[in-house]
């Protein structure tokens, strides 16, 4: 009898393995990190330790926000998409509830280990998550609450890094529009729809590379830099550029290009057909677009290392999303 229940253990526990890792929709987590880690470099400083307990803090709140959608749409979803977890009954309503309370309370924690500053954030991140999910979802505020939210998470990042969050601003407002353009695409990804959501979004990832790429300050602590001394020196209207300042402008210009290259695609063949497949598809590549979105706000702001330490997410989010979907 041993040798026949153990392969039946295993096997149940791979099944419910496998249910939660859809349900938390697993390879969408390499997208979360990147936040924090671009809200660090918005403010000129190296991520710490206090960066590292706000990337903890985002990877709850965001497993939160996953859990508790598909507990608010479990009606739907059994008619829509009854393969998913909570319709097919592989993962108990109560228990995906349940995880999105504790991923909740972890992620608040985590923020407040950070400081002040940090839970002063998480805290209407939070919020933001659970108002989404419970009610304003299925409202025309929805994408915007939603890129409210992944902006917010940049401002994390920040505030937990050097407990001033108003540095990362413009790089939130930028991941917040990449984000508002995703999620309007997929509010029709169920059924099909417009062509205009689609068509919407391919326009705003062209702006956003376009804003992202052009070339600016690096973030300053303290006393701005003197660019007079370097007019007179130069005999110029414009101040002399380092090499490290021309690296990460290339740096910044090939990241953009990435991530106008992961999105670009799959919007426009949704826009020419807004079949379910297709859509979901751009949702995808809209969520895995997010990561070199996140590495080129890095490389702007001067971060070399983080924005190339956030790239090197983008393969390994690729390679999981083709075993566990990410919408």
């Amino acid at each position: 009898m041993a040798d026949g229940t153990a392969p039946c253990a295993c096997a149940g526990r791979s099944r419910r393995s496998r249910a939660w890792a859809e349900l938390l929709r697993l390879p969408a987590l390499f997208s979360v990190p990147g936040d924090a880690l671009a809200g660090a470099a918005a403010t000129g400083s190296a991520p710490g330790s206090r960066t590292l307990l706000a990337i903890g803090s985002s990877l709850c709140l965001y497993e939160a926000g996953m859990a508790l959608n598909d507990w608010a749409d479990r009606d739907v979803d059994a008619v829509e998409r009854p393969h998913r977890p909570l319709p097919s009954g592989r993962v108990r309503p109560a228990a995906a509830l349940t995880a999105a309370c504790a991923l909740t309370g972890a992620g608040l924690a985590l923020a407040a280990r950070a400081g002040r500053p940090a839970l002063a954030v998480a805290a209407p991140l939070a919020a933001t998550v659970w108002a989404y999910d419970l009610g304003l979802k299925h409202t025309p505020a929805g994408p915007v609450v939603m890129g409210a939210a992944r902006g917010l998470d940049l401002l994390l990042g920040a505030a937990a890094t050097t407990g001033d969050a108003r540095p990362a601003l413009p790089s939130a407002a930028l991941l917040g529009t990449h984000t508002l353009a995703v999620t309007t695409v997929s509010r029709q990804e169920a059924r099909g729809g417009s062509p205009l959501a689609p068509l919407a979004a391919l326009a705003t990832t062209a702006l956003l590379t376009r804003q992202v790429t052009r070339r600016s300050a690096p973030p300053t602590r303290g006393r701005r830099p003197d660019t007079g001394t370097a007019h007179r020196l130069t005999g110029s209207r414009r101040p002399a550029r380092h090499p490290g300042q021309e690296s990460a402008a290339l740096l910044t210009t090939a990241l953009g290009a990435a991530y106008a290259a992961t999105a670009a695609r799959p919007y426009f063949h949704a826009a020419l057909n807004s079949s379910p497949p297709l859509t979901q598809r751009a949702v995808g590549a809209g969520i895995r677009a997010t990561i070199p979105l996140q590495a080129t706000l890095a490389a702007r702001s001067r971060g070399t290392a983080t924005a190339l330490l956030i790239a090197a997410l983008a393969p390994l989010g690729a390679r999981f999303a083709k075993k566990v979907s990410v919408t």
